[in-house]
This record gives structure tokens, sequence and C-alpha cells, in this order.
């Protein structure tokens, strides 16, 4: 059988090559997308600052919902002081550090804030150089209040050496005097205070986060490490698993009360506030300022490369985003890939219908016949193969490189490489290859043998009538598909747009040949008599083979409707976001410090003191999960959060519908009319904050603009001590609209080093150029797909003309001229283009209808005008290119030498 599968395979070259760009391109896509799933599963951030630290103690740094994946939460958790006196004290331990961190950045000798990795986390206490694995200090450790020292990167940005005085803005303070005493040579060691001066500018001193560490860092004596980390984990449960985060709510547990270390110091000479662990299964007395009904993270200890997740929790969230990527590419990948799969074969198999005939005639099998097409399939599939793995792996190398550039992803976070994408890659691939052969090969190897002879030259008189409505079922069933941006104003929902296309192209194939025999008998009707011979034959061709002119017409038809359907529901998404942000910002202008980790305190009351302001309010952003129950089962879902005030309802205009803003107070939230469905105004929903503490606020307000605004808007109460930072990202400032107020706005963040002052409406929004990165990502994940789909459709046009070349020669012999040949050619080439680009509309029009309707109350989406002008000229270009230079081959062999040639 192999033996017999290689001498055919050896005279269908042209058909089996489309089979092999077919495979080759979908062993690419398969592999770069595993790539990106495992690495989002496995891949490994280095230690960084923490790299000294044999065992790491913080709160998980991940929500892990029942039955799913777990999310990343970017926001840094707390750990009790208490626990570093305690962990201390474990066999094998020599040292335990209890870190902070807090906003923090220098200002050079221009006014100018000198960048670093994280503003927001910038700044530590000097003890925190225990952590690091060769600190390299030049120096001394500062010890008064106005000492600093400085790792050298940035010491270098600033122009200042040991002695030297800088600025420094730390916790949103005003810019103050410190002296630099040292100067470290670990990279990103960051801005380094006395261990008193950062307890104090880190707000451990008193407030939300009084009596707490962000982690805890263990040093432990050679080969020690695991016991260590037996031990600490033990320990830790003996304290409590979960940490409070109470409004000073009493947990149910039984209050256990140690001794702290002062945070930021080694605690074998630290002494200072205790802090509470519950030693049941409730919480301990709170430190942060929250709910009464918060809970906050579990406790871990991290060791290896999982310390790298906690030095950087927001570079840790990012692996998530890689996840999410693959998982959104990977349906519409297999969906593609299956589809093209199976035309190549369907073509490659059909123009060997007559060998597989002679051989049912001689006496093989059906299951013969079959595995005699699945084992060619498959030897072409594994010749292809190779290669296509080998770019897969290219593939995610640039693809993660673009997701860098965009600020996506943190150039720290390395993709991981294994064998496992490959060999799911060949796996998914060989069943492909093995379903779809035999599948194309059925009907020839059930069919009795002098009847298989028969048709050999010819396709069935009647479309199957089981496939026709299978196809058209599955263009209902788009249809109703297209009805999700109506009820889901989401992303979510607009993603349904993509796949009902898809769907729907699908549906197409397989009604295709009964539709194609409809419009072939319907033209035949209406042909004038004294027609050209070119035209005849065109429509004779088209009546006579309707499955080999249907399966060219869906596959230009896919292409079609894919660059359709994707493009503008990126763009219709774009836009609608885009408008609720134009239409429900107030505020003319926005005051920010990106470089600062915030805005400094003091800035509020600043700006509304200026002349010309109306109205100002801060606004801050975070993390949260948000869970709800789905037919009865707990379902959660991660998306950014707004953090407002009251006094946002005068800059911001959310579209309530129903409540107040300005209720937002205490332990409450907003959340948009997608949340509402299943809470509603007076009712508590849950919540698991971007530090992993669990609360359940009430909803004093519900609103329409969740797609410019998000789905969920925190109280600056509840959000509280619950951000890495603790300060407001940005102050949005409404004015008389005069040119003295701008003015005065501009000369306010000119006085303060950091702040930058920016219009809110920049006229932008809608167009590509403004697009946010994972816009640009899914544009060029569509380029790559059409490509991809545009090969292997050239290839099988490629492969369908060349095997019509005894088809052609014949006509010769009979008189038909070189000329006219190319011209019945060229006429079934229009017919294609024009049916292909015809349907594709059409099957597209629904669902970017229906997209229009939800997001923009317009029947047609949004998007660059240019989009199906170039879509139209790309497929009558394909299938006249494609269809001409075969032609043209084919006219050069003598008639009389092409019949006598084996295929």
């Amino acid at each position: 059988m192999l033996h017999l599968a290689v001498r055919m395979a050896g005279h269908r070259i042209a058909a089996l090559l489309a089979v092999a760009c077919a495979v080759l391109g979908g062993a690419a896509l398969i592999t770069g997308t595993g790539i990106l799933a495992e690495s989002g599963l496995r891949s490994e951030l280095p230690a960084g600052r923490l790299a000294g630290a044999d065992v790491v103690v913080s709160t998980d740094q991940s929500f892990h919902p029942a039955g799913d994946l777990p999310i990343a939460l970017p926001e840094r958790g707390t750990v009790p002081a208490g626990l570093v006196g305690r962990l201390a004290g474990l066999p094998g331990v020599t040292a335990a550090v209890g870190d902070v961190s807090f906003p923090a950045a220098v200002i050079d000798a221009g006014g100018r804030v000198v960048p670093t990795q994280d503003p927001r986390a910038a700044g530590h206490g000097w003890s925190s150089t225990r952590l690091l694995t060769d600190p390299d200090v030049a120096g001394a450790a500062p010890a008064g209040a106005d000492e600093v020292a400085l790792d050298r990167a940035t010491a270098e940005a600033a122009g200042v050496r040991v002695g030297d005085e800088v600025e420094v803005v730390a916790a949103g303070r005003s810019a103050a005097a410190y002296r630099v005493t040292a100067v470290v040579g670990a990279p990103d060691a960051g801005i380094l205070f006395a261990d008193p001066t950062a307890v104090r500018l880190s707000g451990r001193a008193g407030g939300e986060r009084a009596g707490t560490v962000d982690l805890v860092g263990l040093r432990t004596e050679p080969g020690a490490e695991a016991a260590v980390a037996a031990a600490a984990r033990e320990a830790i449960k003996d304290a409590g698993a979960d940490t409070g985060t109470g409004n000073a709510g009493t947990g149910t547990g039984t209050g256990n009360k140690d001794t702290a270390a002062t945070p930021g110091t080694d605690s074998s000479t630290g002494t200072g506030t205790g802090a509470d662990s519950g030693t049941g299964t409730g919480t301990g007395t709170g430190a942060d300022t929250g709910t009464s009904s918060g809970t906050g993270a579990k406790l871990i200890a991290s060791t290896g490369s999982d310390r790298g997740d906690i030095a950087s929790p927001g570079a840790g969230a990012s692996r998530s985003l890689l996840i999410l990527l693959a998982g959104s590419l990977s349906g519409i990948i297999m969906l593609i890939i299956g589809f093209v799969m199976a035309s190549a074969l369907a073509v490659s198999i059909g123009g060997q219908r007559r060998d597989l005939a002679l051989m049912r005639a001689v006496g093989a099998t059906p299951r013969q016949i079959r595995r005699l097409a699945a084992t060619q399939a498959t030897l072409v599939a594994a010749v292809a193969a190779v290669p296509g793995v080998g770019l897969g792996y290219l593939l995610a190398g640039q693809f993660r490189r673009m997701l860098v550039d965009r600020e996506v992803i943190p150039e720290a976070l390395p993709l991981t490489y294994s064998p496992l994408p490959a060999l799911a890659a060949v796996l998914l691939l060989g069943l492909a290859v093995q379903a779809s052969a035999r599948g194309a090969a059925w009907r020839t190897s059930r069919r009795p043998a002098t009847e298989a002879v028969a048709e050999s030259r010819s396709e069935p008189r009647t479309p199957s009538r089981l496939r026709a409505r299978a196809g058209l079922l599955l263009i209902v069933a788009a249809t109703t598909l297209s009805a999700v941006p109506l009820l889901n104003r989401t992303v979510l929902g607009a993603a349904a747009t993509s796949m009902a296309g898809i769907i729907g192209a699908i549906g197409l194939a397989l009604a295709g040949p009964a539709l194609v025999r409809g419009i072939g008998d319907a033209a035949a009707r209406r042909l004038r008599p004294g027609v050209s011979a070119p035209t005849w034959l065109a429509v004779a061709n088209i009546r006579g083979y309707a499955l080999r002119i249907s399966g060219v017409v869906s596959a230009l038809a896919m292409a079609v409707v894919f660059v359709l359907t994707y493009t503008l529901a990126q763009t219709t998404v774009m836009s609608a976001t885009a408008q609720d942000t134009r239409t429900g910002t107030l505020a003319q202008q926005r005051l920010s410090a990106p470089g600062l980790g915030g805005v400094p305190a003091g800035t509020l009351a600043a700006v509304t003191e200026t002349a010309g302001v109306r109205a100002a309010a801060p606004v801050g952003d975070t993390t949260v999960v948000w869970i709800h129950d789905m037919l009865g089962e707990p379902q959660a879902e991660a998306g950014p959060a707004m953090i407002l005030t009251p006094a946002a309802s005068k800059v911001l205009d959310l579209g309530v519908r129903d409540g107040d803003t300005a209720r937002l107070t205490g332990d409450t939230v907003a959340v948009s009319s997608e949340v509402a469905r299943s809470a509603g105004v007076g009712e508590r929903v849950t919540l698991v904050l971007g530090d992993g503490s669990r609360v359940r606020p009430e909803i004093v307000a519900v609103y329409d603009r969740g797609l410019g605004f998000g789905q969920v808007v925190l109280s600056r109460d509840l959000a509280a001590g619950h951000t890495t930072a603790g300060l407001d990202q940005s102050v949005l400032v409404r004015t008389d609209g005069t040119d003295a107020a701008r003015r005065a706005l501009t000369a306010l963040a000119a006085s303060r080093p950091g702040l930058v002052l920016e219009p809110t409406d920049t006229g932008g929004g809608e167009s590509l150029g403004d697009a946010p990165a994972t816009v640009w990502i899914n544009l060029a994940t569509i380029v790559v797909l059409l490509g991809y789909l545009l090969l292997s459709i050239a290839n099988k046009l490629v492969a369908t003309t060349a095997q019509r070349r005894n088809e052609i020669a014949a006509l010769r012999l009979n008189g038909t001229t070189p000329r006219q040949v190319l011209s019945m050619m060229r006429r079934e080439a229009a017919v294609i283009g024009a049916a292909a680009l015809g349907t594709g509309v059409l099957l597209s029009a629904i669902p970017l209808a229906l997209l229009g309707i939800g997001f923009l109350d317009r029947p047609w989406p949004a998007g660059p005008v240019w989009l199906l002008p170039v879509v139209a000229l790309t497929v009558i270009c394909t299938a006249f290119v494609t269809v001409e230079l075969p032609t043209r081959q084919a006219l050069r062999t003598a008639p009389a030498h092409a019949l006598s040639a084996r295929e």
C-alpha cells in the first residue's frame, strides 16, 4: 500500500503541492499558537531583585477559579509583619527580610524624571539589598531621613555620585532633596531609603497597611532551601492561610498576636507593630481598609523560578494575556486549517477518481481505497510538516517581538520552547489529513466498481441533498449567531460576528454544489441563440462541474468573509469604544504623572484652585475579577476597573441608567449594564480585587458606556490599600473652555516635576493610526491567516486548472482555437470571482449589519472604505491569475501528447 501510494503521488505533483502548502502553513500556525499557550502556562520570569532570596513568602498573585486556568493578579498584596520574626526562627534560615515597595522617582538637574523599570514600586528600604544576589555597594547605607541610595543605572542617568544631592519624589509627596550615600551595582535595585524612612513613606506606620510588608525574603543555609520552604508553608498554615482585609473587622478564627519585625529590616533586630493572623479558617484582625466582608489572598512560599512572578506581579499578569491570545486564535485557526485542508485534499483525490475507480474494478475493497488515499495524503503531510513546524517556532518569536514592541508584554517575559507544540501540531494535522482524505475518497470507494469507473470523468448529476441541507442549516445557524452583538455589547459579543461569518462560509462550501448547479441551469435557460462558443462552453462547465466550481468559489468566499468580518469587527469595536469615551468624558484636560508612579498628593487641591477650573476628580485603575453564576455554575471574568470618587460625575458621564455614581463611597461599586444582568442596584456582587482580596460591595449605579469605561467602577474607599502604588493615576479637569484656563493648567504642570498635561479629546480613536496594541495584534494575525488562506486557494486553483489539461486537449482536437479556450477559461474565472465576491459579501452583510446596530446604532460597521475594493481586487486577480497561467501552460502542450501522457 505504501509503495503504491508513493507511485501515485509521483504523478499528482500539482494537486499534492496544494496539500503540502496547506499542511506547511497549518503546522506553522498551530505550532506558533501552541508556543504562545505553553509560554502562558510555563514561561519563567527572572527573579530580578529577589534573586538573593532562596524562599519568598508573599500573597498568591493568582486567583484560582474552580475548573479553570489561574487568573494573574497585578496588584501587590500584603503579608502580616509578624510573620517575619516567626520565619526567621525556622531551622536553616540565615536571614529574613520584610520588603516594602512604594512609588519613587529621581528628578535630574534639568527637572526631568529619570525613568525606572516600575516607578510604582521603585522605592524600598535599605535592608532589601539583602535580597540581591550581589549588591556591589559603593558607599554607606542611608541612615537619616534625608539620605538615599540609588542603583547604578539611575545614578548614571541622573548624573550624580556618592555625596551629591538629588531630588526624589517618593510616595506621592512633593520633591525633596536627599543626599546620595551609596550606589548599588545590582540592576533594578531601585531607590533605597533608610528603613524607618521606608516604613513611613510606604504607609506601614499607620493607615490601611499598618503592620504589614509586601513580602518576606528568606536566605537559607546551603542545601536547606527545600526544607525551609516546606517549614515556611507549615508556618503560614499555622498562622492562618488568609490575611485579613476587613475594616477593623474581627475574623471568625482565633486571633494570635505576634511581635512583628519592623518592615524593611532584618527580623533579628527589629520590633514594631504586631499584626493579627487568624489561626482558624476565618480571618484575623484586618489591617487593610476595605469591607467588613473582605478576605485577603492566601499566603504562599515560592522558590526557584516562581520567584519571578512575585518580583514582578504586573509582568506575571502578562503571561495570562498569552493564554488569552492563544485561546482566541486557536478556534479560528483550526476552522480555517480544516477548511483549507479538506478543500486541498478534495481536489487532489478528485483528480485520482479514475485511478481509484479502476482499482475498485480489479478487486480493491472500499477500505483499501480509503486507506490508500489516506496513506498518500499522510506521506505528503509528513514531508511538509517538518519545515512547517520549524517555521512555527520562528513565527512565535516574531510574534513575541511584536508584542514587546507594542508594550503588550514586558521584555523580561520569555517564550517557552519545547517539543510539545510541535507534537500537538503533528497530531492534529495527522488526524485532519486522515479524516479529510478518507472523506474525499468515501463516495468513490462506496460506489460499485462499474459506476465508479463511469463516474470518474464526470461529476454526479444531482448534488447531494443531505450535503446541501447541512450547508443551509449552517448558514441559518451563522445568521442566528450574528445576533449576539445585539444582546452583548462587549468585545466577546463582537467576536461572534467573525465566527458567524466563518461558519456561514463553511455552510456555503457544503451547499455550494446545489447553488452553483442552480445558477448554471438558470444561466443556460437565459442564453440567447447565437451566443459565442466560449460563453456557451463556460456555462456548460458550470452546470456540469458544479462540485469543482463550488469548491473554488467557497474557498475565495471564505477569504472575503474572513477579511471583512474580522477587520470590521475590530474597527467597529474600536469606533464604539472611542465614541463611548468621547461622549462620556466631560473634562477637557487630563493631568497624569506616569514617571512618578501616580499623581502626587496635593495635585488635586492645586488644580481645583486654578483659575478657570470648574471641576476636577481623581481617577485610578486596577484589575478586578467578577464572580457570577452562569447556568448554576460559578464563573470568573477578569477585566480592568476604574477607581472613582463621587466627584467623578462632574467630569465623566458614564451613561447612568439606574442609581447614582455620587454614591460611590465606602464599599460600593458601579457596574455596566452587561454586568447588571445578574445583579442590580442595591444588590451585592462578589469581586476579587487586584491584590487577591475578596469583597462583596453594594451596587449603587448601573451605566451603559461599559465599552469605553470598563465593566466595573470601584469607589476610591473600596480600592484603598489594594493597589500597588496607592496613588491616583490621573486627574480629569473640566474648565470653562478658555485659553486662560489651559495656560494656567500648563503652568501648574510645568511647576511640578513629572506632571503631564494632555487634552482628553485628541480627535482620534477611530482611525487605525490611533488603534490600541491589541487591535494591531489582531490585524497582524488577520494578515498572516489571510496569506495562508490565499496561498492555499491559489494552489488549489492552479491544481484544479492543471487537472483539466485533457479537457483542454479534447476541445482543441474538436476544433476549438487556443484563443477560444482562453476566452472560455477567463469567463469561468470571471464567474468564479464574481460569485465568490458576491456570496462573501452576502454572508458578511448580516453579521456586520447586526454588529453595527448593536455597537453603533446603525446598520453598517465602522472601518476603512478602501477595504472592500481591495478585497474585491484581490479576489478577482487571484481567480484570473491562477486560471490564466495553468491554462497557458496547458496550451503549450500538443493535444495528442497531452491525451497520451499519464496524469
